[in-house]
């Protein structure tokens, strides 16, 4: 078994001073801003892979949730990244049943739920919950029904910006299983959202809608261009030609 002080250890062996400035200012830690008081060790992602690499299931959830409220961003994000490695391996094989490992699996999406908070910048957020919250979506629970996805509009009715954001960049994983109708649903209900951190989110999720199903865009933008915020759009429209992205545009 790996404990969260040894990988805190590990972690701490490679701080970076210089880096560490450049990420406060990158992930807004100033007074007032989202990231308000978040402390960084200076580690890149793969810095911080590699560990989670080393460690992959030898580390227990009680352990995991140390992780997870250690005052330290890249901390959190191991422990994140643990999780993502936890329910890959509880993801049924080729040709098992589908309700292989469910109750695993479910213990996975449940801690992570439980949790949620502390995924508390963007990033955190979007290296861990489409890959942890989103699979479990797609696959049967023990009795073989479906998770119910009215998690999604619960997190996205949340007063908190992180559970907000976990709600639309979750669908990611339906949105490449060709399963839209979340996604869209989400979307719907984030769109008067006043942070643009859930601006850009909503957008890049409708773009990815697009790239797979340009129709679907479409008449999701007809609907809702004209009170969409102008970030979601020019994210939604991104991989359009110039021609239709200037028509969505001047709506």
């Amino acid at each position: 078994m790996t404990t969260a002080n040894e990988i805190i250890e590990t972690l701490r062996t490679m701080e970076n001073d210089e880096q560490q400035r450049v990420l406060s200012r990158f992930f807004k830690t100033g007074k007032g801003e989202y990231g308000e008081g978040d402390l960084f060790l200076g580690l890149r992602v793969p810095q911080t892979r590699l560990v989670t690499k080393q460690a992959k299931l030898d580390v227990p959830l009680t352990e995991i949730e140390k992780l997870l409220y250690n005052p330290w961003h890249e901390v959190r994000l191991c422990g994140l990244l643990l999780l993502v490695e936890e329910m890959k391996a509880a993801t049924p094989k080729r040709k098992e049943p589908p309700t292989t490992k469910a109750e695993r699996r479910k213990e996975i999406a449940d801690f992570f739920l439980s949790h949620a908070r502390q995924a508390n910048n963007w990033d955190l957020v979007d290296l861990s919950c489409e890959y942890i919250l989103g699979t479990w979506l797609l696959w049967q629970l023990p009795d073989g029904t479906m998770p119910d996805r009215n998690i999604l509009d619960r997190l996205a009715d949340s007063e908190n910006l992180w559970e907000q954001r976990i709600a639309i960049v979750s669908t990611f994983t339906l949105i490449r299983a060709y399963q839209f109708d979340d996604t869209l649903r989400i979307a719907t209900k984030l769109l008067s959202h006043p942070h643009d951190l859930i601006h850009k989110a909503v957008g890049w999720m409708l773009r990815e809608v697009g790239k797979r199903d340009i129709d679907i865009l479409r008449a999701f933008l007809n609907t809702h261009v004209s009170h969409m915020p102008r970030t979601t759009l020019r994210y939604a429209i991104e991989k359009m030609d110039p021609s239709e992205r200037n028509y969505w545009m001047k709506k």
